[in-house]
């Protein structure tokens, strides 16, 4: 099992809105990969509206944390070759003057 728990304390902090969206295509392909439903790297950027180059991005990512992943080119599909499990929470609050706002929370399993 791998999980993702990051907690933005504040704005300011190094992650940003960016990350959060990798992290949201993290979890979308983590589903395409898990249901064998990827297509080729092109077709499954063209699903995600990203670049084919940030599909092997963050399936390298996915690789770093011991994801078996393989490619079938007769099926067109990325799979998993061993169970992996994946969940992403993120959770980001602006804290001013003692009041606390909650800007984003979810999670995605």
């Amino acid at each position: 099992m791998f999980r993702f728990d990051y907690q933005f304390r504040t704005l300011s902090n190094y992650y940003s809105v960016k990350s959060i969206k990798n992290l949201e295509r993290l979890q979308q392909l983590h589903l395409l990969i898990e249901n064998e439903r990827t297509g080729s790297p092109r077709e499954l950027g063209r699903r995600m509206h990203i670049s084919e180059r940030l599909v092997y991005k963050l399936i390298d990512y996915l690789k770093d944390y011991d994801a078996q992943i393989s490619y079938d080119r007769g099926r067109k599909t990325y799979y998993y070759r061993e169970d992996f499990f994946l969940e992403v929470k993120v959770s980001v609050s602006v804290k001013s003057k003692n009041e606390v706002i909650e800007l984003y929370g979810g999670g995605y399993i």
